[in-house]
């Protein structure tokens, strides 16, 4: 049997979030939920048995029309479309003074659907696009970090998770949540912290479990912290296979599981952080990495932003080749990688003394084979004297075939790039400082 999972007000009609239904097809199987269950007739079948204009149906994590197969391992998603059209977009602003859901026609404006967590620090919001569940890493300036979740973001009501914390006895407290990230198994998230803690959750984000092999490795006492604390904060799950993990650490740098995170081995041959003397080099693991993204297409390669360099590994992380020549700087916080081409990528270069963009004249920068050279992006922006910040998470990249970009500032900007960054037009002038951006929904 299938499962099909419900969002409200489904789910109070259905007398449950998940429900195992037989069907051969898409259409088959919400027939016989409805038969299943009386109460949800005609809420997501119309009087001609079609599946309602405003209801989307996702098997997996594919979109699917009436006559997509179903298979007995399959999870069935029934959604609320956004706003009821195929053409709509969604995009989380994670900011100083709270969570902005921005919603709007693909390709035109965009409005303020919801503002959640008004005058909490949002660190990164993320929906998982299995599930269509929302999180939020709020950090409230006196009660510390949460987690909280919802399948509805314009909702009042968020759910707060049970933890990350870390256990009773530890001579330390999760000071900041910096990521929520889908693994790769049902029902599966990771959650990166500080203090350069992993943390594994099984049932949709509800409760997590610290992953002891990290936290006990026997080098922690000598991990330091680089400027924003002991942060991990990139995640690269290897799509289709559970058992490999990527994960990057400020500044402690890359770490790999090939058996789901019961134990780690260093990937870091090849970075030359060039803050250290020379003579430790070779041997030190205060390695800062800024950002590191996996490629979906081709998983074996990843791209990383560190503290002075972009690197590329064609090995699944094991060894580094520096790919920053031709670049203004090769300091910086965001990357971002193509969707569907694992030779593009984008990188927002900073003067590393400063922090923000070189010269005051803003560009996104693309290389399109895989780091040998790049191309500012820049139409639409300004020429100069506008020094912009762009944090660690605060850009981001749809999943269409001519992909838009977006990116936020930390003087409360945010920017959209269009066809692949060709484009720029600035939607939002005046929101608080940006952390983080997420494309939700295309």
């Amino acid at each position: 049997m299938a499962i099909v999972t419900l969002r409200p007000p489904l789910r109070d009609l259905a007398g449950g979030r998940e429900i195992e239904i037989d069907g051969a097809t898409v259409a088959e199987l919400l027939q016989a939920l409805e038969r299943s269950h009386p109460r949800l007739a005609g809420w997501v079948l119309d009087d001609q048995g079609k599946i309602r204009q405003h209801i989307a149906v996702f098997v997996n994590e594919e979109r699917a029309t009436p006559d997509a197969p179903v298979a007995g391992s399959d999870r069935v998603h029934v959604l609320p479309s956004i706003s009821g059209g195929a053409q709509d977009a969604e995009v989380l602003v994670g900011t100083r003074k709270g969570l902005f859901v921005l919603r709007g026609e693909r390709g035109g404006p965009m409005d303020v659907a919801a503002r959640r967590f008004g005058g909490q620090t949002v660190e990164y919001a993320v929906r998982d696009p299995r599930s269509g569940r929302y999180f939020a890493s709020v950090t409230h300036g006196q009660y510390g970090p949460r987690v909280y979740f919802t399948d509805d973001p314009l909702t009042e009501e968020w759910e707060q998770s049970d933890g990350p914390r870390l256990p009773d006895g530890e001579d330390a407290t999760v000071e900041r949540v910096w990521i929520v990230h889908p693994g790769e198994e049902d029902g599966v998230l990771w959650a990166g912290v500080a203090p350069a803690a992993l943390f594994r959750s099984e049932d949709g984000g509800r409760t997590w479990t610290l992953n002891r092999a990290l936290w006990d490795q026997p080098s922690r006492k000598d991990w330091q912290p680089g400027a924003g604390g002991l942060a991990l904060h990139s995640i690269c799950p290897w799509p289709g296979d559970p058992d490999r993990l990527a994960i990057g650490i400020s500044a402690v740098g890359v770490w790999l599981s090939d058996d789901g995170g019961r134990s780690w081995r260093h990937g870091n041959k090849g970075l030359v952080p060039r803050y250290v003397p020379d003579e430790v080099r070779e041997t030190t693991i205060d390695l800062c990495v800024h950002n590191m993204y996996r490629s979906p297409v081709a998983p074996e390669r990843l791209f990383m932003q560190f503290h002075g360099g972009v690197y590329r590994s064609d090995d699944c992380g094991e060894t580094w080749l520096e790919i920053a020549e031709g670049l203004p700087s090769d300091f910086g916080f965001p990357i971002a990688v193509h969707p569907h081409d694992a030779d593009t990528i984008y990188v927002a270069p900073l003067e590393p003394m400063t922090r923000t963009c070189p010269g005051g004249s803003p560009g996104v920068w693309r290389s399109e084979n895989g780091g040998k050279g790049w191309k500012k992006l820049a139409k639409g922006l300004p020429k100069k004297q506008s020094y912009f910040t762009i944090l660690r998470d605060a850009m981001d990249i749809d999943r269409l075939t001519a992909p838009s970009l977006y990116f936020g500032t930390a003087t409360g900007q945010l920017w959209i790039g269009r066809e692949g960054g060709e484009k720029w037009e600035c939607v939002f002038d005046s929101l608080p400082p940006i952390h983080n951006v997420k494309v939700a929904v295309v």
